[in-house]
């Protein structure tokens, strides 16, 4: 086993962290007030996870696994190569994007708290936030992708990147085969949240 972690610049579970308890019993409370509706909350909570989050992050992957040119870029300046696109904003300053390989896996976590890019791939999951995730994928990220049911062969290098205030991280997943002369959109549906966290792979074509 190569597990190993990168500090250049964290179990999953499915419960509400203290801080994410206390915002849903706020909504409740201004829901039952009349302040609030909560279809409207809904409807800005499904912006940030299926149009403005990862629809952009994937169409950066896409992009990159399509254009050489572009993909070089995104390696060198990941900031600028995603503004390009028209992809910035709160949370998503500075960017770094960090290639998978055949021997090599990246997994991205925030040590510290939730540092995550939002305008990439929109609203954090809630076991990214987790301290249980947020402490085992360092000590033992492989053990981590098996609880998410991502099993990798023994000799791959597991890669694992600290998300901080600073600098945020963006997995670029490998180009699943079969899809020779697809185009950036049919690529793009290919990408998602999790394996540009670095906890999935791509999907392959057939499951697309």
């Amino acid at each position: 086993m190569h597990d190993d972690h990168d500090h250049d610049g964290h179990h999953h579970d499915n419960h509400l962290d203290p801080t994410a308890a206390r915002v849903k019993a706020l909504e409740t409370i201004l829901t039952r007030k009349g302040l609030i509706d909560p279809a409207a909350i809904d409807a800005i909570v499904d912006i940030y996870e299926n149009r403005i989050g990862p629809r952009n992050g994937a169409k950066v992957v896409a992009k990159a696994w399509d254009d050489q040119a572009y993909a070089d870029w995104l390696k060198r300046d990941a900031t600028a190569a995603i503004a390009s696109l028209g992809f910035t904003g709160r949370q998503g300053e500075h960017m770094r994007a960090v290639f998978n390989a055949p021997d090599t896996h990246n997994l991205v976590v925030c040590t510290l708290c939730s540092c995550y890019p939002w305008s990439v791939l929109g609203l954090p999951p809630v076991w990214y936030k987790s301290p249980p995730y947020r402490s085992k994928a360092v000590i033992d990220p492989r053990g981590v992708l098996a609880e998410f049911g991502l099993a990798l062969p023994d000799g791959t290098n597991i890669r694992v990147w600290d998300s901080t205030a600073e600098l945020r991280y963006l997995v670029v997943p490998m180009r699943p085969a079969g899809t020779t002369g697809w185009s950036e959109e049919r690529l793009a549906d290919l990408v998602t949240r999790d394996s540009m966290i670095g906890t999935a792979l791509a999907r392959e074509p057939e499951t697309a």
